[in-house]
């Protein structure tokens, strides 16, 4: 099934790009299996003013309970990125030479072929579904040992795949730094840069906020990292999701854990807030896309509480659009 690479002209939100919300960062249905929740949080999600469809996690199939269910239940229309990212940190724990950007040939060997599993599943989302799958994230794993040139080789091998109509793109997790402790412990931006401009494969680039932040240990040098990403001409996509450097009820500090807007839920004590959505979007420029990946709340316990949720984290990131423009907010 072929479709445009450009997003659709539907439901945007004022002065933004169209947007994905992650739907196993919201959805309490991926850690413990309920699908009518599943049910109705799905649709719930893809009815927010602005919302074009959803970010969904590849775990070694569509879904990680009923890949049948799912394509019966997905939003007719919706627009979907599929990320195989928590399938990714499980194999690097199973093997640490694991990984598209592995000098161990065993290890991204083994990594191509489960991409070139995706794909497959790619195409029967478009087989057997009314949802499109526009994205297809790629990570550059393993942690701590990644290579330019085996990325490179990699992007070249994986040019061949057949995506479906679906654009690779890159999504930049925060790189091993020598004396920190990481969270994903991938490739640099710079390095993915390069493997990328080395290959000369069509692969886009899409950063997440609170990834960078992890990252760097640094709210204000994420928009920097963002502008670098930007001036490449590939930069497809930003997510906005939070971090914190300090333990909270969410999580520990530095985690990985999706955190709200600081705006919408003070209690996470969240680094990503108004301003710095603002200056992000400000380094973006006109980035096709733009991601919505927060966790539900911790007294969420309803498809309405979790929907109501991301909507306010998105009317953050609206604050933050007009901040951008000097028109307030």
């Amino acid at each position: 099934m072929s479709h445009p690479s450009a997003p659709p002209d539907r439901s945007r939100a004022p002065g933004l790009p169209p947007v994905l919300v992650s739907a196993y960062a919201a959805s309490p249905a991926y850690g413990v299996w309920d699908p009518a929740l599943e049910a109705e949080l799905l649709p719930a999600l893809c009815a927010i003013d602005g919302v074009v469809g959803l970010e969904i996690p590849w775990r070694g199939a569509l879904h990680p309970h009923d890949t049948d269910w799912f394509l019966q239940h997905v939003p007719a229309a919706a627009r979907l990125a599929v990320t195989p990212l928590p399938w990714v940190m499980q194999q690097c724990a199973l093997r640490p030479g694991y990984g598209i950007a592995s000098p161990d040939e065993e290890g991204r060997q083994a990594a191509l072929a489960d991409l070139r599993r995706i794909a497959d599943d790619v195409r029967r989302i478009g087989d057997r579904s009314a949802a499109v799958v526009d994205l297809v994230a790629l990570h550059t794993a393993p942690r701590g040992l990644g290579s330019i040139d085996a990325l490179a080789a990699s992007l070249d091998e994986l040019a061949a795949a057949d995506w479906g109509g679906a654009q690779p793109i890159i999504e930049h997790c925060d790189a091993a730094v020598a004396g920190q402790a990481y969270e994903k412990g991938f490739l640099s931006l710079s390095d993915e840069i390069a493997a990328i401009t080395r290959s000369g494969a069509p692969v886009g680039m899409w950063l997440n906020w609170g990834r960078s932040a992890v990252e760097l240990r640094d709210s204000d040098a994420v928009t920097a990292q963002i502008a670098d990403a930007a001036a490449t001409g590939r930069l497809v996509g930003l997510s906005f999701s939070g971090t914190a450097a300090v333990d909270t009820a969410y999580g520990a500090a530095w985690a990985d854990l999706h955190l709200p807007v600081a705006e919408t839920d003070p209690v996470a004590r969240s680094l990503l807030d108004v301003p710095h959505i603002a200056d992000a979007l400000t380094a973006a420029g006109e980035v096709p896309w733009l991601g919505v990946k927060v966790s539900r709340r911790p007294a969420d316990r309803t498809a309405a509480d979790v929907a109501r949720t991301v909507a306010d984290n998105l009317d953050a990131i609206r604050r933050g659009r007009v901040r951008a423009a000097g028109t307030g907010g």
